[in-house]
């Protein structure tokens, strides 16, 4: 599963990636402004330059240069049991799996960000359907949550 989970967050930075560079280099480039902010129904209510594109691209590369780092680093964790040589290795994987996880959310919805943006800034009636936000948060709050309660369970465990 880490794999597949490695290789849906490299592929949407790629994606991410390249829907910016296509928004500047393709057949038809964005040259007005683009909306930058959407209200709590989902409409773009703040504009600024085609410069801003390369922001969310930015910080996805480097939260994914990130996370990668840390999900190489699972012994420098800091958990909230107490860790013994009977649970480390389980906790340092369920540790790395919620790392993992995460970084694929993550860059997924920042690639799903983008893709709302670019829609807007050619179709500027358009905006992002409200709802979004709030699965997303769902989603990254049951992902953290869940694995949480493995930790737990995994730090009672006894030999």
């Amino acid at each position: 599963m880490r794999r597949i989970l490695e290789f849906v967050s490299l592929a949407a930075l790629a994606y991410l990636l390249a829907e910016t560079a296509y928004a500047f280099l393709g057949p038809s480039p964005l040259a007005g402004p683009i909306p930058t902010h959407f209200n709590l129904a989902g409409r773009p209510n703040a504009w600024g330059s085609t410069r801003m594109l390369w922001l969310l691209p930015a910080i996805a590369s480097v939260l994914y240069l990130l996370m990668a780092w840390v999900a190489r680093h699972p012994a420098a964790f800091n958990f909230p049991v107490r860790v013994t040589p009977f649970n480390r290795g389980r906790l340092e994987a369920i540790a790395v799996s919620m790392t993992v996880w995460l970084k694929a959310e993550l860059i997924g919805f920042f690639a799903f960000i983008q893709w709302t943006l670019l829609r807007a800034a050619h179709s500027p009636g358009r905006g992002i359907p409200a709802v979004y936000m709030p699965w997303f948060l769902v989603l990254v709050f049951l992902t953290v949550g869940l694995h949480f309660a493995a930790i737990l369970r995994a730090g009672r465990a006894r030999p």
